[in-house]
C-alpha cells in the first residue's frame, strides 16, 4: 500500500509539461479573475476600475507563485497536490465574494475580511509548499524563507483593510500587494528563483491567457441577456469574438513558441532573469487588459440590449466603459510589448504605432454609439494582425536576437 504523502517532493523533469491538474487550478484562478468584471460592472466607476486592479495584482501574483512552485515540483502528486487543492479551494471562496468586495455584508463575517482571510490561507499555503519543495536546495529554501518574511508583513494591511473598509481598504489593499511584490523582488535579487522547466513554464502562462480568452467571451455573453438573437446584438458579440481571435493571434501566432524555445537555449541565471521578467511581470497587463476589454464589450452589450428599441447601434458609452474598452486593448498591447522585449530584446515599431493610434482613438470612441465604438476597436487589431501577417512585421526569435537579453 502506497503512503498517502511522500516525505520528499517529485521534482519536475527538463520535459515536464502543464498536467491536467494544473489546467483545473488555472481554470479555478480565471474565474476568480473574471469575478472582478462582474465587480467593476455594477455600475463601473474610476474607483471600481482602480479596486478591480487591485484584485488583479493580488491574484495575479498568488497564480505566479503557483506556477513557479509547479515548476519546481510535481502540481500533481502527494502533498504538494493536497495543499493545492486547498488553495484552489480559497481562491473559489474568493471568486464568490467578489462582487462584495468593498460591502460588509449580511453574514457574520464582514464580506472584505472573508476575502481577506481566505487569501491569508492561499499565499500561506503556497509558501508551506515551496518550502517542502526546496527540501535539499539550501539556496531555494533561503529564497522562500526571505520571501516568506517579507510577505507574511502584508497580511496586516489586508485584515487593517478588511476591518476599516472604504478608502482606507482600497490604500491598505493597495500597499498589501506592494508589500507582497517587494518581498518577491527581494528575495529574487537576494537568492533568486530557480525555473527547472521551461517548457512547462511557457505552456502554462499560453494556457492560462487561453483560458482567459474563454472566460471573458462566456461572461460578455451575459451582459447580451435575452436580447441576444437581435441583429445589433449579435453583431456585437461577432464583434467581441473577432477581437478575442485577434488577441489570440498578436500573441500565439508571432513570437510565443519561439519565445519558449529561446529561453530554454539561455544559461540559467539569464533563463532565470527572462522568466521573471517576460512571464511573471509582462504577462499580467495581457492578463488584465483580457479583462478589461471583456468589461467595455459587457457595457456595449447591455448597452445595445437595453436602448435599441430607441438607438439601433446603440448609445455613447460613458467615459469609465470607453476607457475599459479601449484601455483593455492598449494593456494588452503594452504587455505584449513588454514580453518582446524581455523575451526578444526588441518591441517593434508597429506595436508603438497600434499603442498611439488606440489612444488617439480613444476620444472618438466616447462620442461614438457603442457599436461603432467596438467596431472600429476591432478593425484597429484587424489591421494590426494584417499589416504583421502580411508586411513581414511577424519575427522569430532567434538564438542570436536573445544573446544580449
Amino acid at each position: 500500500m502506497k503512503p498517502l504523502f511522500r516525505a520528499r517532493p517529485a521534482m519536475t523533469e527538463t520535459t515536464h509539461r502543464a498536467t491536467s491538474f494544473e489546467i483545473f487550478f488555472d481554470l479555478v484562478f480565471i474565474f476568480a479573475l473574471t469575478r472582478i468584471t462582474t465587480f467593476m460592472g455594477h455600475p463601473p466607476t474610476p474607483l471600481t476600475l482602480a479596486q478591480g486592479f487591485i484584485l488583479l495584482l493580488l491574484l495575479w501574483i498568488a497564480w505566479t507563485n503557483y506556477t513557479w512552485l509547479g515548476n519546481q515540483a510535481r502540481a500533481d502528486i502527494g502533498l504538494i497536490r493536497g495543499g493545492s487543492t486547498v488553495a484552489m479551494a480559497a481562491v473559489f471562496l474568493i471568486a464568490l465574494v467578489i462582487p462584495d468586495a468593498w460591502q460588509r455584508g449580511a453574514g457574520f463575517v464582514p464580506t472584505p475580511l472573508t476575502l481577506a482571510l481566505a487569501y491569508i490561507v492561499l499565499t500561506a499555503m503556497h509558501l508551506a509548499l515551496y518550502f517542502y519543495a526546496a527540501t535539499g536546495d539550501r539556496r531555494l529554501r533561503m529564497t522562500v524563507t526571505l520571501y516568506a518574511t517579507t510577505t507574511s508583513l502584508a497580511w496586516i494591511p489586508l485584515i487593517l483593510g478588511a476591518v476599516f473598509n472604504g478608502t482606507a481598504q482600497t490604500l491598505l489593499w493597495a500597499a498589501a500587494f506592494v508589500i507582497n511584490y517587494a518581498g518577491g523582488f527581494l528575495a529574487s535579487t537576494l537568492s533568486g528563483w530557480r525555473l527547472r522547466t521551461p517548457s512547462h513554464f511557457t505552456e502554462r502562462h499560453g494556457l492560462v491567457l487561453i483560458i482567459a480568452f474563454g472566460e471573458s467571451l462566456v461572461s460578455t455573453g451575459f451582459g447580451a441577456g435575452p436580447a441576444v438573437a437581435r441583429e445589433p446584438v449579435m453583431a456585437a458579440a461577432l464583434l467581441a469574438f473577432i477581437t478575442a481571435v485577434c488577441l489570440w493571434w498578436l500573441y500565439f501566432k508571432n513570437s510565443a513558441v519561439t519565445a519558449g524555445e529561446a529561453l530554454a537555449r539561455m544559461p540559467t541565471g539569464r533563463r532565470d532573469r527572462v522568466a521573471t521578467n517576460a512571464y511573471s511581470l509582462a504577462h499580467f497587463p495581457m492578463i488584465a487588459g483580457v479583462i478589461y476589454l471583456a468589461l467595455g464589450i459587457e457595457q456595449v452589450l447591455e448597452d445595445l440590449a437595453h436602448n435599441q428599441a430607441r438607438h439601433v447601434a446603440g448609445t455613447p458609452l460613458g467615459w469609465t466603459s470607453t476607457v475599459a474598452l479601449y484601455g483593455g486593448a492598449i494593456l494588452y498591447l503594452i504587455g505584449r510589448a513588454m514580453f518582446l522585449r524581455f523575451a526578444a530584446g526588441f518591441i517593434p515599431l508597429v506595436q508603438l504605432v497600434a499603442l498611439g493610434a488606440l489612444l488617439l482613438l480613444l476620444p472618438t470612441a466616447r462620442i461614438l454609439p457603442s457599436l461603432p465604438a467596438l467596431g472600429l476597436l476591432t478593425a484597429s487589431l484587424v489591421a494590426l494582425v494584417f499589416y504583421e501577417r502580411f508586411s513581414g512585421g511577424e519575427q522569430d526569435l532567434t538564438a542570436d536576437e536573445t544573446a544580449d537579453v
